[in-house]
């Protein structure tokens, strides 16, 4: 009987520090992974509003109501032709904002005026670019 109460008690001792053990790695934080994962629309949040390229180009951002967080619309007049314009859903990414217009799939990431490829908005820092000869910045 004694080897029974004492098997029941080292029972009791190894699943009550289990639970310790589980509940500790609980109340780590979160891993680096899920912070990953939330970083690029926090990082492309910033971009939301109105940027302006040169001859009448422009781009506005906004999020997509409909969607969850890092989806957004993408307004833009990218090219001097009337057809070179739409509205175009896009996803944050880790290296930006990909979406897929007429031309093929883009990929609009921060820079700075030197790497739009404009010499017009080469003095500018705050930028955003699509590929050089196409960028939108603010003053």
């Amino acid at each position: 009987m004694l080897k029974i109460v004492l098997a029941l008690s080292a029972t009791i001792l190894i699943s009550g520090c289990s639970q310790e053990s589980s509940t500790a790695t609980s109340n780590e934080p979160a891993s680096d992974t899920s912070a990953e994962q939330s970083a690029p629309h926090q990082m492309t949040d910033h971009w939301i509003g109105r940027w302006v390229g040169v001859e009448g180009l422009v781009l506005e951002i906004r999020h997509k109501d409909s969607a969850g967080p890092g989806n957004y619309l993408l307004e833009m007049q990218y090219g001097l032709d009337a057809d070179q314009r739409g509205t175009f859903e896009g996803q944050a990414t880790d290296e930006g904002i990909r979406f897929t217009r007429e031309d093929g799939e883009q990929l609009l990431r921060e820079a700075d005026g030197e790497a739009t490829g404009l010499k017009w908005l080469a003095d500018k820092e705050d930028c955003l670019v699509v590929h050089p000869g196409e960028g939108y910045c603010r003053d």
